[in-house]
């Protein structure tokens, strides 16, 4: 098939309409079949429960070609895995795992002159999500649902190159203790919305969020997980029940270890002690990673030695190592790589 007439390396990070998504229905206890369908439109009634209670969740995740011509996913079995568990905390029906990686193959076949060609910079971005769909007006979870998966080819996330951000220590914090900051729920995005324009109009590129217990801790920020990287070359991730186990900085840790042969350490960060880290990087689907140039913290600048012109040389490492291993010109872990045409 051949490959719709876009202009792949002037694609941003939006969305673009592709012919085919797939969906699914929750009703009487159980989940159809599904169907691919061409029809992008979503009819509720006024009181359905996502407009109500916002019980609704999401995934993403990219398709993008190999350097040997397949179109492949990178552990879609992860994110099938983690809407579960968002599913299970929000009380809606699990959609069980293996037909959300049959959705994703379907979907991406589907519209498999959308993905971009290799090397263009561009991928296939797929957005799976799931909503309460029937009236509910009383404070409880909705008895009917749907599961949705649709695509849009995408560029970079950032236009023009990777540039070191600066980031600023927020006064407001992302999830409360014991709550949803680790399930990827609407509701936790929707918390960011104000404080991620807010940074932007002073200036910064995003917020880190602290520990909502202690306020002494680095947890995550709006939209990526925080790794460090020590002037010994170690690669240290903030552990925290409230943040987001995120896919990205998962395998980061397995390509540290076993391709990099760095130490790597999980373990509770202080923001105390993150000036006497070499580099920071935001890490997530949509950018990979994204470094980090410095800190503010209420006027305070804390600035890494890594500077503000490039990535650091152990974040680059990282970032080029994994990216290798996506597009295959370097060997994968088993089941990293799943191959759909």
């Amino acid at each position: 098939m051949a490959k719709k007439d876009i202009k792949w390396g002037e694609l941003g990070f939006g969305y673009v309409k592709t012919d085919y998504r797939f969906v699914s229905k929750f009703k009487d206890g159980k989940w159809d079949d599904g169907v691919i369908t061409e029809d992008s439109e979503i009819v509720l009634n006024e009181c359905a429960c996502v407009f109500q209670y916002a019980q609704t969740c999401f995934e993403g995740l990219k398709a993008y070609e190999t350097e040997d011509g397949h179109i492949v996913c990178f552990r879609p079995d992860l994110n099938a895995e983690r809407m579960a568990e968002t599913a299970r905390r929000l009380r809606m029906p699990v959609f069980p795992e293996e037909k959300f990686i049959e959705a994703v193959e379907k979907v991406v076949s589907a519209n498999a002159d959308f993905v971009p060609p290799y090397g263009s910079g561009a991928t296939l971005y797929l957005r799976p999500f799931m909503f309460g769909s029937d009236s509910i007006i009383g404070v409880k979870p909705a008895n009917e649902y749907e599961f949705r998966i649709f695509g849009t080819p995408v560029g970079p996330y950032f236009k023009g190159g990777v540039k070191p951000l600066t980031v600023r220590i927020s006064d407001l914090d992302r999830a409360a203790p014991r709550g949803t900051g680790n399930i990827k729920a609407g509701l936790n995005y929707a918390m960011s919305l104000y404080n991620i324009v807010d940074a932007h109009e002073c200036g910064f590129d995003e917020n880190v969020y602290l520990d909502p217990g202690t306020r002494t801790k680095i947890e995550e920020t709006g939209g990526a997980n925080i790794i460090f990287i020590t002037k010994d070359g170690k690669l240290v991730t903030p552990k925290s029940d409230s943040i987001l186990p995120s896919i990205t900085r998962r395998s980061l840790m397995v390509v540290a270890e076993k391709y990099l042969g760095m130490e790597v350490e999980q373990r509770e960060v202080y923001l105390d002690e993150i000036a006497d880290f070499a580099e920071c990087g935001l890490c997530g689907t949509a950018a990979v990673i994204s470094p980090v140039g410095k800190i503010n913290d209420h006027g305070k600048e804390i600035c890494f030695p890594s500077g503000m012109s490039d990535m650091g040389p152990v974040t680059k490492k990282l970032y080029d190592t994994l990216t290798g291993i996506q597009m295959g010109r370097l060997e994968a872990p088993e089941g990293w790589i799943h191959v759909i045409k």
